[in-house]
């Protein structure tokens, strides 16, 4: 399996950087040949607003859109999340507000207790609030009464960056339970 990492913008290199550590064949993806070559895809925090011009104007919304109704898994986390929510590639029944916990200055850490993963640190850093998950949207987490991960099908959402933790865990659970995917690690 081939795990392509959406690289336009954004900390991608975080994400690489863990599925190195799980023996996990990755792929940055800038273009839509890259794309083409992957099994599942993670599209990571960065600038949502940078990030969905840099994918429409490359083409590379509508081939994620075709590949996620073909079944491709997607993790998305922070930036992705608005990236996969129903104001830009609406691939989830979610609706999400940017920025929700405020600027760059009131990013915060802190315990949240995921279902079938335990508790973990999560780091928010101007992360997007859920602020409508549809009826069939799995919420495996909250901060505080705020839905923070959520899954439908091939699509996996986090609003805070697994990326930044020492635990590979979300990772691990997107390989596993997503992308039906044996990892060692």
């Amino acid at each position: 399996m081939v795990v392509g990492v959406l690289a336009l913008q954004g900390d991608f290199a975080e994400h690489i950087n863990i599925l190195h550590q799980l023996d996990v064949d990755s792929l940055e993806v800038r273009t839509i040949d890259q794309l083409e070559q992957c099994d599942a895809l993670i599209i990571p925090g960065g600038e949502s607003t940078v990030m969905w011009k840099l994918l429409t104007e490359t083409g590379i919304d509508q081939v994620i859109i075709k590949k996620a109704r073909e079944g491709m898994p997607i993790l998305g986390t922070c930036a992705g999340a608005i990236v996969l929510s129903d104001s830009h590639l609406n691939l989830i029944d979610i609706t999400v507000e940017r920025n929700a916990y405020g600027s760059q200055l009131q990013s915060f850490t802190d315990r949240i207790s995921i279902e079938n993963i335990g508790e973990i640190e999560a780091i928010f850093i101007r992360a997007p609030l859920i602020t409508r998950a549809g009826d069939d949207v799995s919420i495996l987490a909250h901060h505080k009464e705020n839905p923070v991960f959520v899954h439908k099908g091939d699509i996996l959402v986090a609003t805070f960056h697994p990326e930044l933790q020492e635990s590979c865990c979300i990772h691990k659970y997107f390989l596993s339970e997503v992308a039906c995917c044996s990892i060692e690690a």
